[in-house]
């Protein structure tokens, strides 16, 4: 697999703390880890907030924000709050892949490639939401290639908006069968994840995707994090941040953030 164009992100020298989160997969379904997000956002003392993909369980365009009463336009007005407060990011996932720059202009959000090299200080963090790397299920793969070429897009954002909800619930049905069902979803190649590090000449690879939060060795002094998902609606509510500083990285359960 060739190794990606990877992006720069290079931190002010005013920031001290950068937090990573990823796959909230907000939907209106769940009211708690919207408030979860909500509270956090309005007491983290980060500079920068790096949301690594999958923000939303789904997102079937920009112009969803600008019904009238839409959750998207919901999130949208918080995520505009909060960056009056502190630099947001945004890192497309593969449930938001079609977010776009209205959203960014209505949020004041940064939109990231994927990867993306960020320094901070002296320390070097390759970031990724991370499906790209999970070269093991082709059928996902094929299916990302069709979904992020434009041409894709443009014929998918061309329907009506309606049309892109009903869309959308039957790909959270079939997801949500799928979950059911115990399928085992494929996991990060390690092997590509040390040609992009060795590439962006990083140490550290952070990442979500996966739904499962563990720090990996790849190498003497090569490390893979992975991010938690957040369901604060869940019977056991999990959520919670990585954040960087020019120390190291380190986990942080949402109540002690």
């Amino acid at each position: 697999m060739p190794v990606p164009p990877i992006a720069a992100l290079t931190a002010p020298s005013s920031w001290r703390a950068v937090d990573c989160l990823s796959d909230l997969h907000l939907d209106a379904a769940h009211p708690a880890t919207l408030q979860g997000l909500a509270s956090y956002l309005d007491r983290t003392p980060a500079d920068a907030v790096l949301i690594l993909g999958d923000l939303f369980e789904v997102w079937v365009g920009d112009d969803a924000m600008t019904e009238p009463g839409s959750f998207e336009g919901e999130v949208c007005t918080l995520l505009a709050k909060a960056g009056r407060q502190r630099a947001l990011y945004f890192m497309h996932g593969n449930r938001d892949f079609l977010v776009g720059q209205g959203f960014a202009r209505a949020t004041g959000i940064t939109l990231l490639a994927d990867p993306t090299l960020l320094t901070l200080g002296s320390r070097r963090w390759l970031l990724s939401h991370g499906d790209a790397l999970c070269l093991d299920d082709g059928d996902y793969q094929r299916f990302r290639a069709m979904v992020r070429d434009p041409a894709w897009q443009a014929s998918v954002l061309a329907q009506p908006l309606a049309v892109r909800r009903a869309q959308a619930r039957g790909i959270r049905s079939e997801s949500e069968a799928r979950k059911q069902s115990g399928a085992a979803y494929g996991d990060v190649d390690s092997a590509a994840a040390l040609d992009w590090l060795r590439a962006a000449q990083a140490p550290c690879l952070v990442h979500g995707h996966t739904h499962r939060p563990a720090d990996h060795q790849l190498a003497p002094g090569v490390t893979r994090l992975v991010l938690t998902d957040w369901d604060l609606d869940a019977a056991e509510p999990r959520a919670g941040v990585l954040r960087l500083t020019a120390r190291g990285a380190g986990r942080l359960p949402l109540d002690a953030v």
